[in-house]
């Protein structure tokens, strides 16, 4: 019993490892998993259950290689500011340089043009026809007719513009007379 209230202090907030190196190592990791999910992954709509299993899985592969066996409370904390910082600080160079922004999220990849679908852009992003009805379904639209163009969003969301209707367009008109 008088085990359990015996703490060592020394071992529990003084790294056993150079924060240099812990920072490198975090940093290191960062850049090649950001790589990684930026050239093989990009969503269409929400996270799947795969998909959040695959990141689970790297973050215990990647755990290893960013630890080195640190055992302190402050390597800990330095291992996820290293990785804090730098998806702040990308996201901010994002923010302030277009440049950087279309490096860290990619461009809008037209899916529908004038209710035809991209059957190529579709297979670039290995996104079904089932799944791409179902995300305009959600939308609110019926028949990929009504579509005037539909995009695969950076970010993983699909946006929509629908083409107006004959009905929309004769108000119009009349309005305008």
């Amino acid at each position: 019993m008088n085990t359990f209230w015996q703490i060592d202090w020394h071992s529990v907030f003084v790294p056993s490892v150079s924060l240099v190196e812990i920072f490198l190592r975090g940093t290191l990791v960062y850049f090649f998993l950001f790589i990684v999910l930026r050239i093989l992954r990009r969503e269409a709509g929400a996270i799947g259950i795969s998909d959040l299993l695959v990141v689970v899985l790297i973050a215990d592969a990647a755990q290893n290689a960013m630890a080195s066996d640190y055992k302190s409370i402050t390597e800990g904390i330095v291992l996820v500011g290293s990785i804090v910082f730098w998806d702040y600080f990308l996201d901010w160079l994002g923010y302030r340089f277009q440049v950087i922004q279309r490096l860290l999220r990619p461009a809008p990849l037209l899916l529908i043009r004038e209710g035809r679908i991209q059957r190529r852009n579709l297979r670039q992003e290995m996104i079904t026809i089932e799944e791409l009805l179902g995300q305009l379904r959600e939308q609110g639209v019926e028949k990929v007719e009504e579509v005037k163009k539909c995009y695969l969003e950076g970010d993983g969301r699909i946006s929509v513009i629908k083409k107006e209707s004959k009905d929309h367009q004769a108000k119009s008109k009349k309005l305008i007379s």
